[in-house]
């Protein structure tokens, strides 16, 4: 079974929210605690719809 990888260098942005191109991209644009600066941000550098998400931090358990 291949490893799900949200980003790349995740264990970097556990509990951030990052920016990325595209849904399949795994390359981190921005960071930040804030979703919408972190959308703004992305846009100021050239990405029309970029995705923003929240990385959980490392080891934490999420229930949604």
């Amino acid at each position: 079974m291949p490893e799900l990888v949200l980003v790349n260098d995740g264990e970097k942005y556990g509990g951030l929210f990052v920016a990325t191109r595209t849904f399949q991209d795994k390359d981190v644009l921005v960071s930040g605690t804030d979703p919408l600066e972190v959308y703004n941000a992305a846009r100021k550098k050239g990405v029309e719809h970029p995705v923003v998400f929240y990385v959980p931090e490392k080891d934490v358990v999420q229930v949604y």
